[in-house]
């Protein structure tokens, strides 16, 4: 395959992640493999061009011109292959670098250039500000450069900021000029120095944990592919040429993301105002895909709101369905199984953010269950309490997707259990966490009968004539989560207390609704489920064929 076939597939590739940016590495890479462009026996060889900068060197070097210190010998059987008239050595052999002129800021004139790594953008090394020492005065030392000199960002070299100075000016010390002595190509010095196989050099080489950067002598031992000086000229040539193109590609991909995000947007306000079977369709359209969270927090808003399913004239009301559940809770009350509810605030009318559909009421969360009961404080339960192989424990990090995925590193003993026997979880009771994200919840199953709720979480003992599937979807609603975000306190983790969560408005559909809302949301995520397995299989295929493209042409 040639690198215009490549091109020509680019709609087969755009899939993979990063698409642009990894053919933009590409075609740096087979720059510096002498695979862009043809070699010419008419080009004077490499090795003449190294003869000639080891001279100039020299004679820097007599002159007191030339501060850069020898380098270690070069080992070229250990590196790629390369044309016959290119030459591997080593960068400080055939460049200056970082032997600048250092200045102070008092020296500097205040219309002077002044280059800060943030004024070049990572990657694309563009410019992002042309500022004047005026602009941003600054009492640092500072190093002096001159046009034509290759300026690159030694700190945290994977951010890939290189450029070719178009003025003279001052840069901080984490820029390094490079000085190639009128021998290399500026503009391909620069590109082989953005090339992946030299970035990976740089970071394996950098030094410092939490700033790392690259040395001054791992930096002049790099190893660099030279080609001759004419061919050096036909290179930068062809990468210009190729990365306007891959501008223009990037440019339509933007402009075809937006469209798709546009039809997207309509799709999903369309099957929002009128949710049926036809404009169900538009959300799972073959030439544009919906983002799957997005449709699945569509899903539920829509569940919630009494937009997903039709309402049946025949379906007991939702008054009657909180008259039922207060006697089932009075009666509980009086067997001093759950303590009587507290008089609750009146709901107003701006609470409720959507209008619900005939048939429903609004009600406070607490209306909906026997009780709220936040699990046992830090004092009664302690790590030392943590057994291998009892009863487990469910804290927030157990509540997964809906599911309960309990940890084996906490679960207690018979002891601990029996002491703490409130706390057991019971079947088609809700366990929530309280701490960190809001919304997490999940219902308990006949398999986590028994287990015990964890600190961290809250568990809503469930009336039996409520249904637990909808009250946890109602929980995870996106409305729900931005209303007890928002109610939740703490300033690093969000921490939820039983008062913000009974007092929570909710849309209380009849019962025989509620599950036909469940069994149709089951029925949405399942497909959002394959939408997300193909678009997940889609990019993976193209993620392949681009890697089985890149290994073709390089190799």
């Amino acid at each position: 395959m040639t690198l215009e076939t490549f091109f020509e597939k680019f709609d087969q590739l755009a899939d993979s992640s990063n698409a642009v940016a990894r053919m933009r590495e590409l075609i740096l890479q087979l720059a510096a493999h002498g695979k862009l462009v043809e070699q010419s026996s008419d080009d004077e060889p490499a090795s003449a061009l190294v003869g000639r900068i080891e001279k100039y060197v020299a004679e820097l070097r007599s002159r007191k011109e030339f501060r850069g210190l020898p380098v270690e010998p070069l080992d070229r059987e250990e590196l790629p292959g390369i044309p016959s008239t290119w030459e591997w050595v080593r960068l400080g052999n055939v460049v200056d670098y970082g032997s600048s002129g250092k200045a102070e800021s008092a020296d500097i004139p205040e219309d002077a250039w002044l280059l800060d790594l943030e004024d070049i953008e990572k990657d694309t090394s563009r410019l992002l500000q042309r500022k004047s020492f005026r602009d941003s005065p600054s009492k640092s030392t500072k190093t002096a450069f001159a046009v034509g000199d290759v300026l690159y960002g030694k700190l945290r070299p994977y951010l890939n900021k290189v450029l070719v100075a178009d003025a003279p000016g001052y840069c901080t010390t984490e820029i390094i000029p490079i000085r190639a002595f009128g021998f290399i190509d500026p503009v391909y010095l620069c590109h082989a120095l953005k090339r992946p196989e030299f970035i990976a050099y740089a970071n394996s080489k950098s030094y410092g944990m939490n700033l790392p950067r690259l040395s001054t002598e791992d930096a002049r031992n790099a190893p660099f592919p030279l080609p001759p000086l004419a061919e050096q000229k036909r290179i930068v040539a062809k990468v210009d040429e190729l990365m306007a193109l891959c501008d223009r590609l990037e440019a339509q991909q933007q402009e075809r993301e937006t469209r798709h995000a546009a039809l997207a947007r309509a799709s999903l306000a369309r099957f929002g105002d009128a949710p049926t079977p036809a404009n169900l369709n538009f959300l799972f359209h073959d030439s544009y895909a919906i983002d799957p969270a997005d449709l699945r927090k569509s899903i539920l808003t829509l569940a919630v709101q009494g937009k997903l399913v039709p309402q049946d004239p025949g379906d007991e009301s939702g008054t009657i369905l909180i008259e039922r559940i207060r006697s089932e809770r009075e009666d509980a009350a009086r067997e001093r199984k759950v303590s009587p509810m507290k008089p609750l605030p009146s709901i107003e009318g701006d609470e409720l953010t959507f209008e619900i559909p005939s048939g429903w009421i609004v009600a406070r969360l607490i209306e909906l269950v026997m009780e709220i009961q936040t699990g046992p404080f830090g004092s009664s339960l302690h790590k030392s309490d943590y057994v291998s192989g009892g009863t487990p424990v469910i804290n927030p990090a157990s509540l997964q997707d809906g599911r309960i995925i309990p940890s084996g590193e906490m679960a207690v003993g018979a002891d601990t259990l029996a002491r703490l026997q409130n706390f057991k979880l019971r079947a088609d009771d809700i366990v929530m966490a309280r701490r960190g994200e809001m919304g997490r919840c999940a219902v308990v199953t006949r398999l986590e009968d028994g287990w015990l709720c964890g600190t961290g979480s809250l568990v809503l003992r469930m009336p039996r004539s409520m249904h637990s599937p909808y009250l946890a979807l109602l929980i995870g609603a996106p409305e729900a989560r931005e209303y007890l975000g928002a109610a939740s306190v703490g300033t690093t983790m969000q921490n939820l207390n039983q008062s913000i969560l009974a007092k929570m408005p909710v849309g209380v559909p009849p019962l025989a609704e509620q599950r036909r809302i469940v069994a149709k949301v089951d029925q949405l995520m399942a497909l959002v489920g394959e939408l997300e397995t193909q678009l997940t299989s889609t990019r993976a295929t193209a993620a392949k064929l681009m890697e089985a493209v890149v290994a073709e042409l390089t190799t």
